[in-house]
């Protein structure tokens, strides 16, 4: 078998009952499978498959899983069954990113027991099998996580993990990494994103200290818990023995890659990418900024646009995102698939059969274009 691991956790998912927004379908009930999703590796600026040929990640996000289990009434925010990642795909996505919890997925105590520890991570496990199914690739992404922070654009002061912090902590997340790298070190078609949306420098005096919070961790200015760094994340995850390929995401909510090249954590299995946000309110939003600050990442290290979106419900900004990506062969992911008012955020679907907002048509022909 290609991958004897997904036997096990096939087993494992069987094995935990049916838990609200979790697991609608076992793997025999599934139609056949599509083909596999590419083993990816970072071979200088471009990601490759076992075979070498270049590959693009183009997709969207499906959120849902950072949060539903901590404000305690499911697991994901609605349907993730084997219609729902069909419809992603026949939008020729070839990636789905998953949002995370590390609470949920390590199972404490302030969880509700239906949605945290083997519950959970049986239903994200499903909805992983299901993209690879599909012939999509998993990223699992860490987005919530625990620690008090009440400093500047503070998300929340709760300690749990209810929000976005500037930067996970040492008191659970690498316990998380360590336990999805164990769970997956032998499926590497899953790639690992490992912190959604750094934002040290809103706590740190300086961009210089923010960078050094970001890459090392421990005692940061304006942070009052012990932070783990991208390389303590980064050895959570090798010290498995995991090789799968890791996104690492830059400060400013992602957005800024201005000191990613500088500050990039060590990899010994040489397979890191750089991680980018793009939205039209953001700072780095526009061309001259693209050019200065992430074409110099993009011609070093494979680069992925693991959120790209606007708050307009139209498509005109990620249209201009989508052709400088495209002009330079990178990977880029809608945010989001999930069927919200787009008018309040960007929500790419009106239903989760795949029916678009007006900005998701933008996303969707956009896919459906491209020779992927």
């Amino acid at each position: 078998m290609r991958h004897p691991q997904r036997l096990l956790r096939t087993l494992a998912v069987l094995a935990v009952l049916l838990v609200a927004g979790g697991l609608t379908a076992p793997a025999s009930a599934r139609p056949a499978a599509a083909g596999p999703p590419p083993v990816l590796h970072a071979e200088g600026n471009r990601l490759v498959g076992a075979d070498g040929t270049p590959h693009r990640l183009l997709g969207v996000n499906r959120s849902g899983g950072e949060f539903a289990c901590v404000q305690g009434w499911g697991i994901f925010d609605g349907p993730v069954d084997d219609a729902s990642v069909k419809a992603i795909a026949d939008w020729h996505a070839n990636t789905v990113r998953i949002p995370l919890n590390e609470e949920c997925w390590l199972g404490t105590a302030n969880i509700d027991p239906r949605y945290r520890g083997a519950a959970y991570r049986s239903a994200v496990d499903g909805l992983v099998q299901r993209v690879q199914a599909h012939g999509m690739t998993p990223i699992l992404e860490l987005h919530w996580t625990h620690g008090r922070y009440t400093g500047n654009s503070a998300g929340c002061h709760d300690v749990h993990a209810s929000c976005q912090k500037p930067m996970p902590g040492t008191a659970h997340t690498p316990a998380f990494w360590t336990s999805v790298a164990h769970t997956y070190k032998n499926d590497p078609e899953v790639v690992f994103d490992l912190f959604n949306e750094p934002y040290p420098d809103r706590a740190t005096p300086t961009t210089a200290e923010a960078w050094a919070c970001w890459r090392d961790g421990g005692t940061c200015p304006g942070i009052d818990y012990e932070v783990a760094g991208m390389q303590d994340l980064l050895d959570a995850v090798r010290g498995t023995g995991a090789r799968n390929l890791v996104l690492a995401a830059g400060i400013a909510y992602a957005n800024d890659l201005s000191g990613w090249l500088r500050h990039a954590p060590h990899d010994p299995a040489g397979n890191l990418a750089a991680a980018w946000h793009v939205y039209n309110f953001n700072a780095c939003a526009n061309e001259e900024c693209w050019n200065r600050t992430l074409a110099p990442v993009a011609a070093r290290v494979p680069l992925v646009a693991g959120e790209i979106g606007e708050n307009t419900c139209s498509h005109g900004f990620i249209d201009r995102v989508m052709t400088w990506f495209d002009d330079r062969a990178l990977s880029y992911l809608g945010w989001t698939w999930n069927a919200w008012d787009c008018s309040s955020g960007p929500a790419l679907i009106r239903s989760y059969d795949g029916t678009p907002t007006p900005f998701g048509i933008g996303l969707r022909d956009h896919l459906r274009a491209l020779d992927t």
